[in-house]
C-alpha cells in the first residue's frame, strides 16, 4: 500500500462526492453498506488488476479492452503500446472510463481523464518504481518502452459484496 493519508483522504471525498451525486438506481445496487472505503480499496488493490479501459474513437464510438491496471496512490495507472489505438484515441480524446470488477463480487468504476505520464520524468519516477516492485527487473525488458497514464477520476464508485 502506497497511499499517504492525504491521498486517502482525496479518494475518500471522491468516493463520497460520486455517491452522493449518483442516481437513485446506482445507489440502490451501491448502497452505503456495500461501498468499499479508500483504505479498504487501497488493500484490495496492490499488485496488477485487470482494468477495462474504454476510450472514445474519432466518430464517437467506444472502444473497451483490458489492460494491466495498478492502483497507486488512489488513482489508477496503466501501460500500452506508444503507437496502440488506445493511446492514439487518448492522446486526442483524454477522456475515459475504466472498471475493475471480480465477477459479482467487487467493482471499481471510474470516470475521468488520462493523462499520459513520462516514467523517465520526475514526476513519473515514483510510479516506474512501483512498476519495478510489481513486475521485477524484467519490466526493464518489456514494461519500461511503452506508454503510461493515469486516470485523473472525477468520478469513483465502489461495490463490495457483503455476503
Amino acid at each position: 500500500m502506497h497511499e499517504t493519508p492525504e491521498d486517502l483522504r482525496r479518494t475518500q471525498a471522491l468516493i463520497d462526492d460520486s455517491h452522493g451525486r449518483a442516481g437513485a438506481h446506482l445507489r440502490s445496487i451501491m448502497s452505503d453498506p456495500s461501498r468499499i472505503s479508500a483504505e479498504e480499496l487501497s488493500g484490495l488493490l496492490t499488485g496488477v488488476q485487470v482494468l477495462n479501459v474504454a476510450t472514445v474513437t474519432a466518430a464517437g464510438q467506444p472502444r473497451v479492452a483490458p489492460v494491466d491496471g495498478l492502483f497507486y496512490r488512489g488513482q489508477f495507472w496503466f501501460g500500452s503500446s506508444h503507437d496502440s489505438v488506445r493511446f492514439r484515441h487518448l492522446r486526442r480524446r483524454p477522456a475515459i472510463s475504466a472498471t475493475h470488477t471480480r465477477g459479482e463480487a467487487l467493482a471499481v468504476i471510474v470516470h475521468g481523464t488520462a493523462h499520459e505520464v513520462d516514467l523517465g520524468s520526475a514526476a513519473g519516477g515514483p510510479f516506474r518504481d512501483y512498476c519495478l516492485e510489481v513486475y521485477g527487473q524484467d519490466w526493464y525488458s518489456w514494461g519500461a518502452p511503452a506508454a503510461y497514464a493515469r486516470i485523473d477520476a472525477e468520478k469513483m464508485f465502489t461495490f463490495r459484496s457483503r455476503h
